[in-house]
Order: structure tokens, then sequence, then C-alpha cells
């Protein structure tokens, strides 16, 4: 006889599967099939669903809430934010145009935008470089589809780097507790390596990206304007330079990102409304809504079947789990995918490796195809009115970079660090 508790029990585990799987098709397909709901609402709806059908109490949801994460995530929006609005991404545009030659512009592209996103969110990178790139080539009278592929590629390899360099690496850097300075050691010489990689494929497939675009008249533009202004420019850098130097003295990262974009919100030069319009606000609220989600999917038992599952894959092998999470990145998108595996590496003999293997396949990953990323969303939607990239054009450099530098990440990690 099956007693009311089991009943009851039953009821949950069935709703709670509906509500997860549900949530995770539309994290696959951008949005939920008939409606306008996109990935934010979905972890937002299926968060208050879980909370409805009594999946999860409140009490749990706020416990399965990582705050060192949404904190980091926001602070590092907020710096960000101020280095935009004191000019500080036009003045690397302008030294771009000043002491790079023409002929060089790709590898300038690729380790300006890859260095930049080591240290900042690569997504907000994009953001802001996609509309001075495209003044850029205009300048230098180039075709600008190469370099804009080489913004979007080089910015998710670069991001590999560091804990800040993008959000799923955030997520890691609090859940695992690996040091920012491990990390920096462990991962940046895939980046660097990798980095050189994109330009030699990129080189490789555009040749002729030197000619000039027929549509492209060669014009003079100046990055030296009333954006950018040295003296507001010099305090958002020293903050900016001590935060960093907070993370490689081994400081709490949230702690003095927190620290460091309280600072930018008291000057006098800047409005704090300004700031806050800049800071991706459904970003950080599909965070919450997938930390309770996956809170109620582990409180319903789901989360310990799937681990049981992935013990059969042999997910032990860096290789196959690499394989796997490139794999999931791409369907469902690399924050929801480690969402999903944050508990599974805990359970490996060597969990630090895992804990960075899964950075770097989910982030290097994201350069597979267009949806792969956000940043190349971004990327090719700033740059639609002028440039027209569609899903060959992008699959034709992804698939070559991402298998080089899958297959670099695991090989340094699993036999060389």
């Amino acid at each position: 006889m099956i007693t009311a508790s089991a009943a009851s029990s039953g009821v949950h585990l069935l709703f709670a599967y509906g509500i997860f799987l549900a949530s995770y098709l539309v994290f696959a397909i951008g949005r939920f099939p008939g409606t306008k709901i996109d990935r934010p609402a979905a972890a937002i709806i299926g968060a208050a669903l879980m909370f409805t059908f009594r999946v999860i109490s409140p009490a749990e949801g706020i416990r399965s809430i990582d705050f060192a994460t949404i904190v980091l995530l926001a602070s590092m929006m907020l710096i960000v934010s101020s280095l935009h609005f004191a000019g500080f991404f036009e003045w690397v545009a302008g030294l771009v145009v000043r002491f790079v030659p023409p002929s060089q512009l790709l590898p300038g592209v690729i380790f300006a935008s890859g260095i930049l996103s080591a240290f900042l969110v690569n997504d907000v990178v994009c953001l802001v470089m996609t509309p001075l790139l495209l003044k850029i080539c205009q300048q230098f009278s180039k075709r600008p589809m190469p370099y804009l592929l080489a913004l979007a590629t080089a910015s998710n390899i670069g991001s590999t780097a560091t804990i800040t360099g993008n959000p799923q690496n955030i997520l890691i850097g609090s859940v695992s507790g690996i040091g920012y300075r491990y990390f920096l050691s462990a991962l940046a010489p895939v980046a660097i390596i990798g980095l050189f990689i994109d330009w030699l494929v990129l080189h490789w497939l555009y040749r002729n990206r030197d000619a000039a675009s027929s549509a492209a008249k060669p014009v003079t533009i100046s990055f030296q304007g009333h954006a950018i202004n040295r003296r507001r420019l010099a305090f958002p850098l020293i903050i900016l330079c001590l935060v960093l130097a907070g993370f490689l003295a081994g400081i709490s990262p949230p702690l003095v990102a927190a620290l460091g974009g309280a600072l930018l919100l008291i000057r006098r030069s800047s409005h704090p409304e300004e700031i806050y319009k800049e800071i991706d606000w459904p970003l950080m609220a599909f965070f919450v809504g997938l930390f309770l989600i996956i809170g109620a999917a582990e409180q319903a038992g789901i989360a310990q079947q799937m681990l049981s599952l992935a013990e059969r894959l042999n997910l032990h092998n860096p290789w196959i789990f690499a394989g796997v999470v490139a794999l999931l990145s791409n369907v469902v998108s690399n924050v929801p995918a480690v969402m999903l595996l944050k508990s599974l590496v805990p359970q490996f003999k060597n969990a630090t490796q895992f804990w960075l293997l899964l950075a770097m396949a989910s982030t290097l990953a994201g350069n597979l195809t267009v949806t792969g990323s956000i940043a190349n969303i971004i990327v090719i939607e700033k740059a639609r009115p002028e440039v027209e990239i569609t899903f060959a054009d992008y699959l034709r450099v992804g698939v070559p970079v991402t298998l080089a530098t899958l297959a670099l990440g695991v090989l340094w990690l699993r036999f060389i660090r």
C-alpha cells in the first residue's frame, strides 16, 4: 500500500522533473515554443514553479544560491561599465589605430580582445568593442568579417585564463575554491597558445582579408574625442589595477571586486544610474533562477540520478569529460552546463583538475557555433546593420579553432600541468 507521504514525494519528483526538463529545453533552443519566454525568463519561471509546487522550500532556496558568484559577477560588471563610461575602450582602440600597422590588424585584434577578456568579463568586452572594431576596419579599409570573428573567438579563448574572464569561470571559481593565481597559472598558457592558434586559423582562412571592402571608403576616424578624458579615465584604471592586484595577492575576489565597484560609484563625475544601465540584469536573474532550479533538482534527487548516469559514461576520463562538457555547452549553453555539472566534479578523485577541465572545456566550446557563447551572439547582432555573418561563416572558423584549442587544453591539464 502506497502511503500519503510516498505519494506526495512521487508527485513532487514528477513536478521537479517536468520543470527541470522544460527549463533546460528553453536553455537549449533559446525560447519556449510559441512564446516569447527566453532563457532568463525560463530560469525565473522555473524557479518560481519549484517553490509553488514545494519541490524546494524558501530556506533551502536561499541556501542553494551562491552569493559570492552573484557579487563577483555584478561587481565586475560595475567596474567594466565605469571603464566604458570613462572612455577606456575607446582609448584601447586609439592605441590599436596608432601603433598597429594595418597589415598586423588581425593579431592586434586577437591579442587585444584576448587580454581584455582575460581580466574583464568577455561578454561586456564584445559589447563595447564591436562598434569600435567596425570603425577601425572602416578607417583601415578592411573587410570587417575576419576581424569580427577574431574578436568573438579570441574573447572566448582569452577569458579561459582567469576566474573573472566569463560568467561560468566566476561560478567555478566560487564553488571550487580555487585561488585566482592558481587558476591563472593553470589556464593562462592554454589561453595564450590558443590565441596563436586562433591567429593561425583566421590567417589561413582569410588570406585575402587585406583587400578593401567594396562598400568601404577610406576615412579618418578619431578615437581621441570627447569620450576620452584622461583625468576621468585615471581613477577607474587605478581601481582596476588595485582590484587585479588584490586578486593576485590572494584576497577573496568577490570582496575585492565589490570594494572596487563601490569606490567607482562615489565619483562625482559619474552618475550611478548610467552605470547601472550597463549591468546585464537578465544574466544576473538567469544565474539566480539557475541556482534555484539546480538546488530544487538536488533536493528532489534528480541530480543524484544524473550522477549515477554519469558514472556509466566514464567521465573520469579527461577526454570523455571534456567532450561531454563541450557538447552540453553547445546544447544548453555553457552556464547551465556548468551549473548542471557542479555537483559531479567534487566526486572525482582529482577534483581540482576536473574543475579546471570544466572551466576550460565549457569556455573553449563556446567557439564551436554562433550560439555556443553569448559573446558570439553579441558580436554578430551588434555588427548586423553593417555585416551579415551567417551560421556557416562562423562554423568555418569555429570548428577548427574549437577542436584545436580543446585538444590543447586537455593535453596541457592531463600531461603537462
